[in-house]
């Protein structure tokens, strides 16, 4: 037993040395060979110029119904990452297995048995990768390659490595294209070259780029190739058509269209992408688009389209665009649903037959494309165009057809709250829906309660603002005002309860969450500057007992003056906090049109000022008059001179005497003649 314990520690050594010794043999067809044997040089960290890099690469708007970390792997990615790199030598070898290093109790074997099986392996592996087409090619480019791909060159070394690259692989980019390493070798070509060499490229690969589009590796090529050759793309999309359908829907090539779509065509290129819905008849005796009247009026979609076309011919367009899209809604497993393209091509044939006569006809077909695609329309709220097209099923759709959306994008309201695109979705289902019980159930709870993630936001913080203070121009802009206000026109035939009673309702289901939010959480949300915002529209503007939230709100502003940490300055040193209290008093917002505050009935001012007043300490609210609170304690005390009560108007005479007068004279703040003019005022 003993002696078959040291032949078996006798034969692991000699194995280990047997493979130290060979390191040409990997353990995986991944790694990489060292530098010594003619691999790439060592991965250092990356030093090159932010230009020589890919970072700032647009991406496409992610779907609301994907996890926010989760990343587009079809096209979110113009490059193999790197735990695919090539070997210089393509080898295919494999190290030795886990049953190789499994404890077998075999017959004594002869050590140099084994070395020689090794080789004989390892010879006829390099005989087989000589016989493969292109051998020699690949091996020469692969050297070449790996001193072109280095990150922390300098750019002259890094050009003269791309030439000498292009030198090599010109006239056989299309032999080796689908190649996983010969693809990668062609994408750094076209990263780190020059235009001249991507032109290059581009020309060797036309005709092919639909094949190339549908292959695991070059489909990355097909998308740098579509971005960074402007003068090229229009030839590249037009080798996509009477395809695109059926692109779509692979796996490969569909985020390749999605992005050129999205991310870098213009007008006249997407309208080359989107023929293919309009129908085979129109892809036939469309295909000719050269002169600059046919490019002008493909622009227009699907409405320039049917420009002249009349009875049979035009309802066959129509068909044809409703069938293809209901292709698309029927796959739905295949993604294609959450690309722009899809939604620009139903976008554009909502506002085809909206401007039908025959309502009849008109309502039908809208309640067609509306069944066909009711249950996805989640995936389609993150883009501009399928946001509009959700939003005008809101507006024009029964109140049956408005539950359903409701219930189709009620698990994704979180996500949508903070996408540009998605919010006006739930902005217009706020505008239209007359049950707002089921708008209070389904849409507000859901926003009130994550009122601490909207906060951090500009986008979320709208989505609760929109409860409270919808359209204001305070929050938001006039073309998103414009925008919003696009399904008003339709809201009006078909919406039955007057907007200022449903507005009025939503912001009394809204109230009693928000006030619960400022009452936890406000006092600490209110240092931060888009959370003062939010903080003082809930105060001014919610529905309900603020007594709680007050008194929250009240115990920051009355510790001691100034505060004693410096990394945690007091409200008042935030000017931020200090202006949201300084409104709060007020008892509104400042109109500079009217130059003058406007009230609201639903905050009491003097209420805020008096549980001020019974809460703070002499020294502590002397020492905010002197410091930077001069403007706030000026605003405390004139509404206390307006609304507060005699005990309280005393107290205050009693705390600003003509020595605190004196006194602050010789101050040098900000303010100081305010407040000296207030405190007269009630002496």
């Amino acid at each position: 037993m003993q002696q078959n314990s040291k032949y078996y520690m006798s034969k692991c050594t000699v194995r280990q040395h047997h493979w130290d010794s060979m390191p040409a043999l990997q353990k995986s067809s991944r790694k990489r060979l060292s530098a010594s044997q003619g691999g790439p040089l060592t991965k250092k960290s990356r030093i090159a110029p932010a230009k020589a890099r890919d970072d700032s690469v647009k991406k496409r708007r992610h779907p609301v119904t994907l996890p926010a970390k989760v990343k587009d792997d079809e096209g979110g990615s113009d490059e193999i990452s790197d735990e695919d790199s090539i070997q210089l030598d393509g080898g295919d070898e494999a190290g030795p297995s886990e049953k190789d290093e499994a404890v077998i109790d075999h017959p004594r074997k002869d050590p140099n048995a084994t070395k020689e099986s090794h080789k004989a392996q390892r010879t006829l592996q390099e005989q087989r990768k000589a016989a493969k087409p292109h051998s020699q090619l690949l091996a020469n480019a692969k050297r070449v390659w790996s001193l072109a791909r280095q990150k922390n060159i300098p750019p002259a070394e890094r050009q003269q490595h791309v030439r000498d690259l292009m030198n090599v692989i010109q006239g056989k980019v299309k032999d080796i294209m689908l190649k996983h390493d010969a693809s990668r070798i062609i994408q750094t070509v076209v990263k780190y070259g020059g235009q001249q060499e991507r032109d290059q490229i581009a020309t060797e690969l036309t005709g092919h780029f639909k094949q190339l589009a549908q292959s695991k590796y070059s489909k990355f090529l097909v998308t740098k190739l579509i971005r960074l050759c402007a003068a090229h793309r229009a030839s590249i999309l037009s080798e996509f058509q009477s395809h695109v359908l059926r692109l779509l829907l692979h796996r490969e090539a569909s985020g390749v269209l999605a992005d050129a779509f999205e991310l870098y065509a213009n007008a006249y290129e997407r309208s080359i992408l989107l023929r293919d819905f309009y129908g085979k008849e129109v892809a036939l005796f469309s295909a000719d688009q050269g002169t600059e009247a046919e490019r002008e009026k493909a622009k227009k979609g699907l409405r320039g389209i049917l420009e002249g076309m009349e009875g049979d011919r035009r309802n066959r367009t129509l068909n044809a665009v409703k069938e293809n899209l209901t292709t698309i809604f029927n796959n739905p497993d295949k993604g294609a649903i959450t690309h722009a393209i899809v939604h620009r091509a139903l976008w554009e044939y909502l506002i085809t037959i909206h401007d039908m006569q025959d309502e009849t006809e008109q309502e039908k077909m809208r309640r067609e494309i509306f069944e066909s695609c009711q249950d996805v329309l989640a995936e389609m709220v993150h883009t501009k165009d399928g946001s509009r097209v959700v939003r005008e099923f809101l507006a024009c759709g029964t109140a049956k057809d408005r539950k359903h959306i409701v219930k189709v994008i009620k698990p994704h309201i979180t996500r949508m709250c903070i996408d540009d695109e998605a919010q006006l979705v739930i902005f217009t289902a706020l505008d239209v829906i007359d049950d707002t019980k089921l708008t209070a159930k389904s849409l507000v709870s859901d926003i009130t309660s994550n009122a601490e993630l909207f906060i951090t936001s500009p986008q979320g913080r709208r989505s609760l603002f929109y409860l409270l203070v919808p359209r204001t121009r305070r929050h938001f802009t006039p073309s998103q005002i414009a925008v919003i206000a696009e399904t008003d026109t339709i809201r009006e035939k078909t919406s039955k309860k007057d907007n200022v009673l449903r507005t009025m309702e939503i912001r009394q289901a809204a109230g009693s969450g928000l006030l619960k939010f400022v009452e936890e959480k406000g006092a600490e949300i209110a240092r931060d500057t888009g959370g003062s915002l939010v903080v003082l529209e809930i105060m001014l503007y919610s529905e309900g007992d603020k007594s709680a939230a007050i008194s929250a709100l009240i115990e920051p502003l009355v510790a001691a003056y100034p505060s004693d940490e410096s990394t945690r300055p007091h409200p008042v040193d935030l000017p931020h906090t200090s202006r949201m209290y300084k409104s709060l008093l007020q008892g509104g917002h400042f109109s500079h049109s009217a130059k003058t505050v406007e009230r609201t009935e639903s905050f009491s001012a003097a209420q805020f000022a008096s549980a001020l007043l019974s809460a703070v300490d002499k020294k502590t609210l002397l020492a905010i008059a002197e410091g930077n609170g001069t403007f706030l304690v000026a605003e405390l005390l004139e509404r206390i001179q307006e609304e507060g009560g005699d005990e309280e108007k005393k107290k205050i005479k009693d705390w600003f005497g003509r020595s605190f007068i004196s006194n602050l004279r010789d101050h040098n703040v900000k303010g100081k003649n305010v407040l000296i003019e207030k405190i007269e005022a009630l002496l």
